[in-house]
């Protein structure tokens, strides 16, 4: 599994984000693109711990997030139009440029951290290790990368 630890799996991620243009459409889902790395900053500032999400979840969510929660850094790609946590929504217009020098900037901050062993509890999937989380980022980002077909 790619990890955007690893020197050439960013380097790849950065360069198909340089691929993206302002009038790059979706495969599937509403964002645009825009709002679509805006999204992709969300869950790299919670790691980074530049972002606190107070998601409250009950016992019988919880329990159901641990179930699912190797799906987040497993090898399997993640399905099409999944839910997300409503602070990762984004539905407002966002600025092409500006998000897409901010996400790598994000990313790039992201990638440094590769020896951290003290991360921000996930607000609904909990801890995560050093490897899980650059599996998951990378992931995700491989996910939102592919819905606009770059």
């Amino acid at each position: 599994m790619n990890s955007l630890f690893n020197t050439d799996t960013q380097a790849d991620i950065i360069k198909r984000i340089n691929n993206l243009h302002e009038k790059s459409q979706p495969k599937w889902g509403t964002m645009d693109v825009g709002q679509m790395l805006t999204h992709c900053q969300k869950p790299l500032e919670v790691a980074n711990g530049n972002l606190e999400l107070n998601t409250q979840i009950g016992f019988a969510k919880k329990l159901m997030f641990k179930l699912f929660k190797p799906v987040m850094y497993n090898d399997k790609p993640w399905q099409k139009n999944l839910g997300t946590v409503k602070e990762f929504r984004i539905t407002d217009t966002h600025e092409f440029h500006a998000e897409k020098d901010k996400l790598v900037h994000i990313i790039n901050e992201f990638s440094t951290k590769k020896n951290k062993q003290d991360w921000p509890a996930h607000p609904m999937f909990g801890t995560f290790n050093t490897e899980q989380w650059g599996k998951m980022q990378y992931k995700h980002l491989d996910h939102h990368l592919t819905q606009f077909g770059v």
